[in-house]
């Protein structure tokens, strides 16, 4: 993934009316700060000028050229929703009723918790451990995910077949850590706060409100004990563990995965893989008849929780509060028409974003990111060649695999069908539980199917790419591919700086240290000599160290191994592109444009693909539990490595941005 898991976006500058028409290339000439050195941190010199003029503003926790050009492309989508919801066709009229649905916050308020109360009752009906399976299911089905999480996956053995997956879930709050550590004893405690307001706004007294957070907060301590943490889960083979139904039954009996998955809507399974391999068992000391009250009190939490955004505005506000404000550091909930523009790209991106591209991903752009995409893959299979760390057998699976990426930009070939999903211009509760229902079981339609390679996991309106290990494909949607992140008429030091470098990271996904685990197939298997991964690791821990010494914000440090994959990404993404780059500059003869050279262009374009102002709060979080460095350091980070960063803006030894044991893995 390019960006931030909590906004998934990522974008170039906006570039401001008098930047445009001073510059001839496509950089944002007013968005530099030329009064500090080059030399000595990058980020500000290309950055300075837009983080002074572009403040957080009090809806966002983190303000960067991504999250700007994600609303204009949300105001666009909301003026695409207006118009189908007033003049709908056959194409658009379930995107404007829903759109419709949410916008009525006068229907929302008079219905008060009535819609929530389907749930409330189902979990009244918890009265013996034997009712837990099905209740769970029919909860899962609304989109209240409690307890675990339940799917469908790649198999991990054999990349052509998907199987069901079960996994850790059910917290609250960020991650495990956040309950275990003793640093974030404060945030606990006012997420148990938080949880008996939520109590109360449901209709509890206080008293009964603080006992029942008690007892949230403690069985989601109990689950977090059990889960495993973020550096943990990045390791593949520690997220396979494919069992007969049977196996998992004998281990954890008290639940009943068999009547569960029968109730939720799967097909018949024989086996599955259970994600974190002893969770289950967390799941059945949970299940005891004595105990059912406080686990009623847990789901009963997890509802309101998480059913949230279709309740009265005092659930959505205090929610906020906490989660955006207290967690994120936002000072303001995003009005009304953001958030059903979010709600409407994730219940039914598919037809909100063929309604998108049709104006925003012309020809010609696709036609361009083709040639550049295959501009990457050259340099890549010339670099690989030029390695000097792997041997001959490794080389040559290293090339099989890159020459299997697909690649896929703007937008699905075969549109999604959401005929089957019921949307109601009066059931907003409604609308968003059957939007659950509806993608859960498309989700476990796939389970005993061969893979469809043609599905996205983003929608197209979306500022994002990714790279998915077991399908080999990198995925760019429409979104990410606007003016002024990427255009046809950018000079291409701009469009290869920028857009290059994220084709780039992501095709490096596939060796960093999670993807190299598996094959061309997508199979989870060591195709690694012992002697050249031995090498890998000691690359990449190189990588770990130089990250662990950067601060997110004063007082907490990045995490090097959390952040690994992303940064080994951002290096070697960033060099194949600059090689893409210098080849094609050479063939046209680019020259000095904007006052610098085509190299110094190319670096610039990518130091303001980042440019961003976090919240403190955001900062920490990122730190904390996010698997990517902030953005300074996905700047000054890459170009303190490369050399012919150092000789275009003539940096010497000894200066900041030069370091002295350099890493690269690729």
């Amino acid at each position: 993934m390019r960006k931030f898991a909590w906004v998934g976006v990522a974008a170039l500058a906006m570039l401001s009316a008098s930047a445009q028409a001073a510059s001839q290339s496509g950089l944002d000439l007013d968005g530099m700060d030329r009064n500090v050195r080059a030399c000595d941190d990058f980020y500000r010199f290309s950055c300075g000028g837009w983080l002074k003029a572009n403040p957080v503003p009090g809806d966002q926790a983190v303000w960067g050229v991504d999250t700007k050009m994600a609303e204009e492309i949300r105001g666009k989508l909301r003026a695409i929703l207006e118009r189908a919801a007033t003049q709908p066709t056959p194409d658009t009229k379930k995107i404007g009723d829903f759109w419709s649905a949410c916008m009525d916050e006068a229907a929302i308020e008079a219905k008060g918790t009535a819609p929530l109360q389907a749930a409330l009752d189902l979990i009244a009906g918890l009265k013996t451990t034997r009712d837990a399976a099905d209740i769970l299911a029919k909860l899962h089905r609304m989109g209240v995910g409690a307890l675990f999480g339940f799917g469908s996956q790649l198999d991990f053995g054999d990349a052509t077949q998907q199987i069901a997956a079960v996994d850790q879930g059910g917290l609250g709050l960020p991650e495990r850590d956040y309950y275990l550590k003793a640093d974030r004893a404060d945030l606990k405690r006012d997420y148990e706060a938080h949880v008996a307001r939520m109590f109360v706004l449901a209709g509890n007294d206080a008293a009964t409100a603080q006992k029942n957070a008690a007892t949230v907060l403690a069985i989601e301590t109990q689950l977090a004990k059990a889960s495993m943490g973020v550096v943990e889960r990045r390791d593949p083979r520690k997220l396979y563990h494919k069992q007969k139904t049977s196996v998992l039954e004998a281990k954890a009996p008290k639940f009943g995965w068999t009547t569960y998955t029968r109730a939720v809507g799967a097909p018949e399974i024989d086996q599955l893989n259970v994600v974190n391999a002893t969770y289950p068992q967390a799941i059945d000391a949970l299940l005891n008849d004595k105990d059912l009250p406080r686990l009623r009190t847990y789901l009963a939490w997890q509802a309101m929780h998480q059913l949230a955004d279709g309740l009265p505005q005092r659930f959505v506000q205090e929610t906020f509060d906490f989660f955006g404000t207290r967690l994120s550091g936002a000072k303001e909930l995003k009005p009304r028409w953001k958030r059903c523009v979010i709600a409407t790209d994730g219940v039914l991106g598919e037809d909100l974003g063929r309604a998108f591209v049709a104006d925003a991903f012309p020809p010609a752009a696709k036609v361009k990111m083709q040639e550049l995409v295959k501009a990457l893959d050259q340099v890549f299979a010339e670099d690989i060649d030029q390695i000097d760390w792997m041997g001959p057998a490794t080389k040559g699976k290293a090339r099989e695999k890159l020459a299997a990426i697909a690649n896929k930009l703007g937008y699905p070939d075969k549109w999604r069908d959401y005929s089957k999903l019921d949307i109601r211009r009066d059931d907003w509760m409604g609308d968003l539980q059957r939007g659950a229902a509806f993608e859960l079981q498309r989700q476990l339609n796939r389970i005993g199917q061969p893979v469809d390679r043609s599905e996205w996991e983003m929608t197209p309106p979306t500022v994002n790419a990714y790279y998915d290990p077991q399908k080999n494909d990198i995925n760019f949607p429409a979104g990410i591919l606007q003016p002024p992140y990427f255009d046809v008429s950018f000079d291409d030091s701009v469009n290869y700086g920028a857009t290059a470098a994220t084709v780039g990271h992501e095709m490096t996904h596939g060796f960093d240290d999670e993807g190299r685990r598996f094959d061309a197939k997508g199979n989870l298997k060591d195709w690694w000599t012992a002697d050249d991964s031995k090498r890998f690791d000691d690359k990449a821990a190189c990588v770990a160290k130089q990250y662990d010494g950067y601060e997110a914000v004063q007082g907490t440090k990045l995490n090097g191994k959390l952040t690994l994959g992303e940064n080994v990404a951002d290096l070697g993404g960033t060099r194949l592109a600059l090689l893409a780059y210098l080849k094609r500059a050479a063939a046209t003869k680019s020259a000095e444009m904007d006052g610098f050279t085509p190299t110094q262009r190319f670096f610039v374009a990518y130091a303001q693909s980042w440019c961003t102002n976090l919240t403190p709060e955001f900062a920490k979080r990122m730190a904390l539990t996010n698997p990517h460095s902030t953005a300074e350091w996905r700047v000054n980070g890459v170009v303190a490595n490369l050399g012919e960063f150092a000789q275009a803006f003539s940096c010497k030894a000894g200066d900041k941005m030069v370091r002295t044991t350099q890493c690269r893995v690729w």
